[in-house]
Order: C-alpha cells, then sequence, then structure tokens
C-alpha cells in the first residue's frame, strides 16, 4: 500500500514522516517522570496527574480566547510535560510554569504582531505573580528543555496522517475525514496526562483509526495498516492506545467531565481593558462538540 501512496505528492508526505519518526524521541516527556506524577497523592505539596490535567485545561482556554491553532497548544503540553517530568515543581508554581510554557509556545508558533505582551497574559490569567516572575521562569524552561523549542508533536502526525488518508478518499467522501473534529479531539486527549506516555506518532494514529472506525471509511482500513507498519508499531500497542484513547474521548464527552471554559475569560476582560488589548487578540474560537456521534 505505501508503494501506492508513493506516486506523486505522497511521496513527499511519506518523506516528510519519516522525518518526523526520526526526530519524535528526541523532545519528549521522561516515560518515568509521568508515572511519578501519575502515582502521587493529593497532598498540595506534590505535583499530581489532576493538577497537570486542570492546568492544560487552562491553557486550552486560554488558546481559545487568543484563537490560536493547535500546532500552539500541543507544542505548549509537549513544553509541561517535559518540565514537570524532569523538575519537582509544587503546585503553588504550577500556574507560573504553564503560563510560561504556553508563552513560549506562542512565540514559537505565532507571528510576532500575534504574540501577547506579558502584562495582558498575566491579567487575562487571573494570576497574581509578575512579568519578571514569568521571564525568570521562561529563563528556567529554556535551560531544563536544552533550548529545544522545536519539539516534535502529536499535531505534526496528525496533520500528515489525515493528509495521506483524505487523499486516499473519493472528493465525495472527503467531508467524513474532518481535520478540525481531529484536531478536537487531540486536543482533548493532551488534557489527560496518561496520554502524554505515549508517542506523538501513536497518539495520532490512535486517533485516526478511531475516526476511521467511526466513520466507517472502509477503504481507509488498508492505509491505516500500511501506515501502522511504516511507522513501526506493532498492531497491539496500536491496540492498547486506541483503547486508552476512545476511553478519554468518551469521558470527554460526558456531562460529568469538566470543559475548558473561555467565558471565564471573556467575563473578566471589561471593556476598556478589551480596548486596550491588540485588536488580534481577542478572537474566540470553539471546539466543535467531541465526538460528534457515538464514540
Amino acid at each position: 500500500m505505501i508503494e501506492t501512496f508513493a506516486a506523486s505528492e505522497a511521496q513527499e508526505l511519506l518523506h516528510q514522516l519519516n522525518v518526523l519518526l526520526d526526530q519524535e524521541l528526541r523532545c519528549q516527556p521522561k516515560f518515568s517522570g509521568l508515572r511519578i506524577i501519575e502515582s502521587a497523592h493529593d497532598n498540595g505539596l506534590r505535583m499530581t496527574a489532576r493538577l497537570r490535567d486542570f492546568e492544560v485545561k487552562d491553557l486550552l482556554s486560554l488558546l481559545q480566547f487568543f484563537g490560536f491553532g493547535t500546532e500552539t497548544f500541543s507544542l505548549a503540553v509537549n513544553f509541561l510535560d517535559r518540565f514537570l517530568s524532569k523538575m519537582k515543581v509544587q503546585p503553588k508554581h504550577l500556574g507560573c510554569v504553564g503560563l510560561s510554557c504556553f508563552y513560549l509556545a506562542v512565540k514559537a508558533t505565532q507571528e510576532e504582531r500575534n504574540v501577547p505582551l506579558a502584562t495582558d497574559l498575566i491579567r487575562i490569567s487571573q494570576y497574581q505573580f509578575t512579568v519578571s516572575d514569568l521571564m525568570r521562569m521562561e529563563v528556567i524552561l529554556l535551560e531544563k528543555l536544552c533550548g529545544k523549542v522545536k519539539a516534535t508533536t502529536a499535531y505534526q502526525f496528525l496533520q500528515l496522517y489525515h493528509s495521506i488518508l483524505h487523499g486516499s478518499l473519493s472528493c465525495e467522501r472527503k467531508s467524513h475525514l474532518s481535520l478540525e473534529r481531529l484536531e478536537a479531539q487531540l486536543k482533548a486527549c493532551h488534557c489527560r496526562i496518561a496520554l502524554s506516555k505515549a508517542k506523538p506518532s501513536v497518539l495520532a494514529l490512535s486517533i485516526m483509526a478511531l475516526e476511521v472506525e467511526e466513520e466507517k471509511l472502509l477503504e481507509l482500513v488498508e492505509v491505516i495498516e500500511s501506515l501502522q507498519i511504516h511507522s513501526k508499531m506493532n498492531g497491539r500497542e496500536l491496540s492498547i492506545w486506541k483503547e486508552l484513547v476512545s476511553k478519554c474521548l468518551s469521558e470527554y464527552s460526558s456531562s460529568k467531565c469538566s470543559k475548558p471554559n473561555v467565558q471565564k475569560l471573556k467575563w473578566i476582560v471589561s471593556g476598556r481593558t478589551a480596548r486596550q488589548l491588540k485588536h488580534s487578540y481577542y478572537r474566540i474560537a470553539h471546539l466543535p462538540t467531541i465526538p460528534e456521534s457515538g464514540l
């Protein structure tokens, strides 16, 4: 099936995939560090999975408020998990760490004219620390990340897998594989620390495979299998992560799951404050419902 892809632009997509596969393990969270966070008891002194997940949801609210894309969010989560899996962060410092990760990701992915001022970012986030605190944390963050801010993320794999699969569909079937919906599902997965233990390629292909099954795109089943082999994933590994992703998306779609609340940020911005913000800031982008049908 790979040979079928390698006809025109698909050959270039496979080349890009090979580059990402070669790079993906260089800038990922420490598995052992994530396990420690998952097993930690919530005593107010140690980082826990619950605190980490709440922080990521807050970052997602910020992302929606400013109208930034999934690329920025995926990179911010990568920075946060890499830092938390290396360092013992006290809960009281988590807000500063999270916002620094977000700010660094924004600066790495957005045009300079769209980057918020640090003062505005802190004000909208409702944190009590200062710009100096944020800048000091950014220096520490860059040091612990070894200056590696061009990490390979699940978002990049999701885009590539989507391009390859989308090209294999007939024109009338292409609308059944929505990148917007897939990105929304990835955002939901990023809100669970357990899924940060998956390799970015595995997480992305798990989301894609579930969507293919959900939309009954039987003509793509072989393509998924070929991508699995090409990406050097064994079937059992993919099945395990598909099950975990499916559970995450089902929980995320339930009424019991707390969702990122961008309204909270809209309410705290007064008319006067809104007029003082850069024009490009105030763009509210809503996530599509996850899932739209029976996951």
